[in-house]
């Protein structure tokens, strides 16, 4: 097995629940308000330390999606997906862009997901 290389990100970061490596910066958080079936997830423009899985075609709420599975590089949990294409018009603003299930990350303050907190958000659900 070869060399792991992790990247360490300065400021404020969202990382792995369960090994703390760092996924991304809270400058290139685009939206909290996005759905995953687990509960809510993040829309992030840019992600670290992620190895990216096969694309396949999914039906989600807003449509056909080409995506693939992203994990962590260092303990290999499925944190969410990359969309490749999006195949409606409204949607393709989402390719190349990422989400992180919110479940399953380390927020900037280091705490985890809070359901009282999911609880109070309010906003439109695109996914």
């Amino acid at each position: 097995m070869g060399r792991l290389f992790v990247i360490d990100l300065e400021g404020l970061v969202y990382s792995c629940k369960h090994c703390r490596t760092h996924f991304a910066v809270t400058d290139d958080l685009i939206s909290k308000s996005f759905h995953c079936k687990h509960g809510r997830a993040y829309l992030f423009d840019n992600v670290v330390n992620v190895t990216v899985g096969e694309m396949e075609h999914r039906m989600m709420m807003t449509g056909w999606h080409t995506v693939a599975d992203i994990f962590c590089v260092n303990c290999g949990s499925l944190v969410g997906w990359k969309y490749e294409i999006a195949y409606e018009k409204s949607q393709k603003y989402k390719e190349g862009k990422f989400i992180i299930e919110r479940f399953k990350v380390l927020g900037p303050d280091g705490g985890g997901y809070d359901m009282i907190q999911d609880e109070q958000m309010t906003g439109s659900d695109e996914e």
